[in-house]
């Protein structure tokens, strides 16, 4: 199955690792720390025209991607199961 991140962006599920909520997840250092160094590293892809609400860890053949979205992790987790 496939799951749709907004701006004609659409992932496979099953090379999802998580989806998590931009609001809470970015309050840990970890997390803010592990988001720089993917977007340093070219592998963030932002599919948001708004302000971002939630953000995509996947894995591919190429490695792990990181989407932002607009869309929030609550409604991407139903557009899931």
């Amino acid at each position: 199955m496939y799951l749709h991140l907004g701006k004609n962006t659409v992932i496979k599920t099953k090379d999802i690792v998580g989806i998590f909520d931009m609001d809470t997840s970015t309050i840990s250092k970890n997390t803010r720390d592990y988001l720089a160094k993917a977007e340093k590293a070219g592998r963030v892809i932002n599919v948001s025209t708004e302000l971002p609400k939630s953000f995509v860890v996947c894995r591919d053949k190429e490695g792990i991607k990181v989407y932002i979205s607009q869309i929030s992790s609550q409604t991407l987790q139903k557009r899931n199961f």
